[in-house]
This record gives structure tokens, C-alpha cells and sequence, in this order.
């Protein structure tokens, strides 16, 4: 079936989101149902199988019984939920010595059990939706010291909602798988965005010569309000000094004009008075 196609990352054999996710399945019903439903955690469409008996609700892939999947891909990877019911899987695998192994994976067996042809193990499963990854080229090393090759087919029984099983090359981390391969989707960038300042259109930017020199940036100066002319002041004086022949503190002045006398009063200005 996918012998001939191009196997490397990952090979989906069924989607729950997609038109026809049974397309390549045959299911068989008994005392049980399966139909697509919208789960409430996860926000999406997936498949639910249900039944009263584990045995009588599954799927099957291929749909033709004589047909095989061909995939060689060694992991299996499942996106189901717990539904606190018993459940269970089984993968038919072979190996380099041309048998047909089947390995029986479920919630109800408590020891593991080694056959020929087939080998049944207990699995755990946590509440709400789980990642059941299976390594079957490790499986069938340690269970019957052969070398895995390709998987046949694959069976999933009722009580679980499936939103994807894939085969994959290697276990991938959370942060390498596709946003649809994973449970919740691609994580929110929660980070608050950088505010930004803008800068005011009178600042000027520091000059590349003195960031050079080690100076600060230059400030914008403020414009000076105007100064008024004053008259020129006067020049000071500059005083000679002293000459040798005058003492020290004395400066040398211009003799003063003497003061005039009165004229002496006579007996003709008496009469000219009075």
C-alpha cells in the first residue's frame, strides 16, 4: 500500500480533521458506535470508537485484509485520549526472517506475555489526551532478536477518541513537530511588545567625531535673548608714576589761583549805598 511511496518525517494513516479520515480503514461494530465528535479540550473534530465489548469495535487498516501497509518507517505514534475504559491496539510487523509478528498493547493486562507470533504488554495512560509513542524496530530486537523491517497492519479498538496516528523516522521533540502534529497547537508568544519612544524633532543625534573623542552628545542650545547696546564706558586713567623727586603719596597739583580781595569801603561808595 505505502511500499512504493516516499517514506521520510512522518506518514499519517489517519487525521480526524480530515474529509474522509476512514478512507483507507474498515471499522466493524458490535453493542458499540463510531462517529466524529468535537472535543472540548483539544477544540476539534476527532474520531470516538465506543463499544460494551473491546473485541467487537474497531478499525482496520488496510481496509483489504489481503493487503499490507508497507511502511518501514519504525515509530508509531498515537494522539488518543483516555477514556477511563479498557482499550487496546494491535500492529502486525515483519521482520528480517520473513515472520509475521503481532504485538497487543493494552490498559487491562498487567504482565507482559511472549509468544512465537505474538507478544501482549501493559500500557499506562494519564488522564485527558495522551502521546503513545512505540518503538517497534526496539520491540521486536528485544521480544525476538530480529531486525524489524515493515508493518503489515494495524487495528485499533474501542473505548478511545483518536486525533492522529503517524509512523515517523525518529522520536521528535514538541518544538520540531509540525503545528497540526501536536496536541494544543503551536504555543502564543505571551511577550508584551517593546514600546517606542519617539524622538523629539529638536534633538539632534551625537555627532560620529565627538562619540569619537569621548565627549558627550552635543545639547541643543537654547536661543539667548537679545542684548541691548550699552554706551561705551570710559576708559580708565592710567596714572604716571610718581617721579623720584616727589614723596611717596603726594600727587603734584597746579597751584591754585589766590583768592581777591574786597576793595576797602570808602566814604563816596557809603553814599552811593545808602
Amino acid at each position: 500500500m505505502y511500499r512504493s511511496a516516499y517514506q521520510k518525517g512522518f506518514l499519517t494513516v489517519l487525521y480526524s480533521v480530515g474529509s474522509s479520515p476512514l478512507e483507507k480503514w474498515s471499522s466493524y461494530t458490535k453493542n458499540g458506535y463510531i462517529k466524529r465528535i468535537y472535543d472540548e479540550d483539544i477544540k476539534s473534530l476527532v474520531l470516538e470508537i465506543m463499544g460494551s465489548n473491546v473485541s467487537t469495535t474497531f478499525i482496520h487498516c488496510p481496509s483489504e485484509c489481503k493487503e499490507q501497509l508497507g511502511i518501514k518507517l519504525p515509530f508509531l505514534v498515537l494522539l488518543i485520549k483516555n477514556m477511563h475504559k479498557y482499550f487496546c491496539f494491535e500492529v502486525k510487523i515483519q521482520d528480517d526472517q520473513r515472520f509475521m509478528r503481532r504485538f497487543r498493547v493494552s490498559n487491562f493486562q498487567s504482565k507482559t506475555s511472549v509468544k512465537p507470533f505474538c507478544t501482549a504488554m501493559p500500557m499506562g495512560m494519564s488522564p485527558g489526551w495522551n502521546q503513545i509513542q512505540f518503538n517497534l524496530a526496539d520491540f521486536t530486537r528485544r521480544a525476538y532478536g530480529s531486525n524489524y523491517l515493515e508493518t503489515v497492519s494495524l487495528q485499533i479498538h474501542a473505548n478511545v477518541r483518536i486525533r492522529r496516528v503517524y509512523f515517523a523516522d525518529k522520536l521528535y521533540t514538541e518544538a520540531e513537530l509540525p503545528n497540526d502534529y501536536r496536541l494544543m497547537g503551536k504555543p502564543k508568544d505571551l511577550k508584551k511588545p517593546e514600546k517606542q519612544f519617539k524622538v523629539p524633532a529638536t534633538a539632534r543625534p551625537p555627532s560620529p567625531l565627538n562619540t569619537a573623542r569621548g565627549e558627550g552628545p552635543v545639547k541643543a542650545s537654547q536661543p539667548e535673548a537679545p542684548v541691548q547696546e550699552s554706551e561705551p564706558e570710559a576708559a580708565p586713567e592710567l596714572k604716571k608714576a610718581p617721579s623720584p623727586s616727589i614723596s611717596v603719596g603726594v600727587a603734584s597739583a597746579a597751584p591754585e589761583p589766590a583768592a581777591e580781595e574786597p576793595p576797602t569801603q570808602t566814604e563816596a561808595t557809603e553814599e552811593a549805598y545808602y
